[in-house]
């Protein structure tokens, strides 16, 4: 293969390099797999745009951090100055480094004072992941405003995906037309934000759940972030991303450097249940990814919010324990001056008022009940009313004498100060080391509005992000056998590098399992259902007052890392019972869950969705065929079961205590045929081609079904 041009490859992807000449290498291709020697200069030349336009003579190359040297005038991958100067680069490549799987990119411009690495890495699983550096080598001060690095895409894309969404709806899906011109997506809410791109996916027109090709970046950052789609008359369309620096944010003197998030990339010609795969196969693939299964959680927030008592705590891990809980989470309320949400944020110490005696007792009653004990933290906020704030008013950011608007009464502790950092840092090592915590519940429950530094006002999201980071990096090297769950108002702090630090996100405050089936369905394209916390709430649910019977909402919220989140000695002996089934089920299943391919179904009916997972050699299967509304059919239509081995012959039969949902056939007088614990007996090829009938059921309701290979020598005759 030609020298000039590098070729990474894994699981049928691959990304080749363009590196002829001395400015900064260009993708040449990325996307379906190609053997080296396809890889030759006839490669290059049979895809080179004929050099017409007027920006330069020649052909405008433009490269992974496009620069308007090259002739490039759309967005630029570097923007910036020094003192109005050095606005424009034309880097030289000093060196390139690789190995079967990374690349590392080395250049100069020394009239700009600059110098820039790009790394780029091709993991196993076929995502491929790239940053970029910047060093400033010249005195003064280079003012960065941002550095964006870009992945091409085909012309042949149509369309693009990406989400939005509120506090309690995150990550809700919208489509629009790949179009010339710009879409950026923006988040300023120093989070990951509710209604941030998420997964930014290009894919051509015939893009669903099991078909077309995809091409999906994601930014890796719990701040400021930008995720961008561009086409250009010019033929050139790429996705593009990086961190969303505030004015002044980031300043480089000499030999200091910037370095850009992650960006995680994903082809797929398999539609969007690819790009699931290729992300999931990738996150299991960590060495630090969850290895021991995911407890069940009873969590006490929606049972006791903040009325903490022993002898009703005592009671609730004993009902949690009877169920089969294994964790036993205690939430807001059980330090300082906490008795509603208006004082106490930072003062991290057990209160005497509610727990005269520490919380020693309580974690004694869970621990002697064989459950790990788990207690929810916030501490990157502050509350006015706390001893931290009249202690150290300098600690709360904020752009100069004006304190930003509040928030839920709460303010943001600075903690790129080192003092705040040290105070945190010693608060959460003394609480985990003095008690027996397993499992600790982080919340973020504010937007940062104004986040300066006290006394300079400087902005500092970055900053603060960073220190985030560190702190969770510090707590975790003291207690590496504790778990840590991002919460942020619900699901407001999902992105992947969060989750290099924690062992699950909370997918949304909002636990009523018909909001749900979206919300985790969404969540899930980019991480996994073991990451996914997914509560079963009460027969009412506190944020939308929406009545279910206990089917649908456990039904639902086995996909996911389940937890309880209901006062269970409020409980009927029916419901204690049913509940007991369900988590039952969930230990008997959530290997699979856990470690099999997560499928869904394109259906025509949208009262209808189908999910499922399978396991690895296709040889079981769970699917949930769920109803979110009536349906226009009557009876419904039929759907094809996917991700099943076509040459193997499977029992399908309904799950328990899945099996029986109101709504179904023996509501209406009449059994669906398939549908009895005898089932039927098919060929993978004909569940994922003709499929099963879907049954009748009322809007809100969810039936399970098993698949698993039969074992026996004789196939079935069709």
């Amino acid at each position: 293969m030609d020298p000039s041009l590098l070729h990474l490859s894994a699981a049928g992807v691959s990304l080749v390099l363009d590196c002829r000449g001395t400015g900064l290498p260009s993708v040449a291709h990325w996307g379906a797999a190609l053997d080296d020697e396809q890889i030759t200069p006839d490669l290059l030349t049979a895809v080179a745009p004929q050099p017409i336009g007027f920006s330069v003579d020649g052909e405008v190359r433009v490269s992974l951090v496009p620069e308007q040297s090259s002739g490039w005038l759309g967005t630029p991958g570097l923007a910036g100055h020094r003192d109005g100067r050095g606005w424009a680069t034309a880097f030289q490549v000093t060196g390139i480094d690789r190995d079967a799987r990374t690349v590392r990119i080395t250049a100069t411009d020394p009239e700009a004072g600059l110098d820039l690495a790009i790394d780029l890495e091709l993991h196993p699983a076929g995502v491929l992941r790239t940053r970029a550096a910047l060093t400033s080598t010249a005195p003064g001060v280079y003012w960065l405003e941002h550095l964006t690095v870009f992945l091409p895409v085909p012309e042949r894309v149509a369309e693009l995906l990406d989400f939005t969404g509120h506090h309690l709806r995150e990550r809700q899906p919208q489509r629009t037309a790949f179009t010339h011109g710009l879409r950026v997506r923006e988040n300023r809410t120093g989070r990951t934000g509710y209604d941030s791109a998420y997964l930014l996916c290009a894919g051509t027109s015939d893009v669903g759940n099991r078909a077309g090709e995809v091409w999906a970046l994601h930014t890796a950052f719990s701040g400021g972030a930008r995720s961008i789609a561009e086409r250009t008359y010019h033929g050139w369309s790429a996705l593009g991303g990086g961190e969303l620096l505030l004015p002044g944010e980031v300043s480089l003197g000499e030999g200091e450097t910037y370095q850009t998030p992650w960006l995680y990339a994903v082809y797929s010609d398999a539609g969007l249940d690819g790009v699931s795969d290729r992300f999931h196969q990738h996150l299991r693939g960590r060495p630090q990814h969850p290895a021991t299964p995911r407890p069940v959680v009873v969590n006490t927030w929606e049972a006791v919010y903040f009325d903490h008592d022993l002898g009703r705590l005592t009671e609730l891990a004993e009902a949690a324990a009877a169920i089969g809980a294994e964790r036993f989470v205690l939430d807001d309320g059980w330090f300082g001056s906490r008795r509603d949400d208006t004082s106490g944020l930072g003062d991290w110490f057990v209160s005497p008022e509610v727990w005269p005696d520490g919380l020693g007792p309580l974690v004694d009653v869970v621990r002697g009940l064989g459950l790990e004990f788990g207690l929810w933290v916030e501490p990157e906020m502050i509350n006015p009313d706390s001893d931290l704030a009249r202690k150290h008013p300098d600690w709360i950011m904020a752009t100069g004498a004006r304190l930003p608007r509040p928030a839920r009464h709460q303010q943001v502790l600075d903690l790129a100060n080192p003092d705040a950092f040290a105070y945190i840092l010693g608060r959460l090592d003394a609480l985990l080391t003095e008690y027996d915590i397993a499992y600790l519940k982080w919340d973020h429950n504010r937007d940062l509005v104004e986040a300066g530094h006290p006394g300079s006002g400087r902005a500092g999201v970055h900053d603060q992000t960073r220190a985030v980071y560190r702190l969770l990096d510090e707590l975790r090297l003291r207690h590496p056998g504790v778990e840590i769950e991002s919460c942020s108002s619900g699901g407001g702090r999902v992105d992947l590098e969060i989750l290099e630090r924690t062992d699950r996100v909370w997918a949304s405050d909002c636990i009523d399992a018909h909001e749900r089936v979206m919300i985790q369905r969404w969540t899930s394209l980019l991480i996994p259902l073991e990451l996914i916390g997914s509560h079963i709430g009460a027969p009412l649910c506190h944020t939308t007052h929406r009545s279910l019977p206990l089917s649908m909402r456990a039904g639902t919220a086995i996909w996911g890392h389940l937890g309880i989140e209901w006062d269970l000695t409020r409980a009927s002996p029916g419901e204690i019972a049913d509940l007991s089934a369900w988590v039952a089920l969930y230990k008997d299943l959530r290997e699979l869950l856990h470690t099999g391919t997560l499928v869904h179904a394109d259906l025509a009916d949208p009262a209808f969705h189908l999910t499922g997972v399978v396991s690895r050699d296709r040889s079981d299967a769970l699917y949930a065929m769920i109803a979110t509304s009536s349906s226009a059919s009557y009876p419904p239509g039929t759907v094809g079961l996917p991700g099943l081995d076509p040459d193997r012959t499977y029992h399908v039969r309904p799950q328990p205590p899945g099996d029986v949902a109101d709504g179904n056939a023996a509501a209406w007088g009449a059994e669906l045929p398939w549908c009895t614990p005898q089932g039927v007996h098919l060929f993978g090829r004909t569940l994922g081609t003709v499929g099963l009938r879907l049954p009748v059921l009322f809007p809100d309701r969810v039936l399970l079904v098993r698949v698993t290979a039969d074992s026996g020598p004789e196939k079935v005759t069709e």
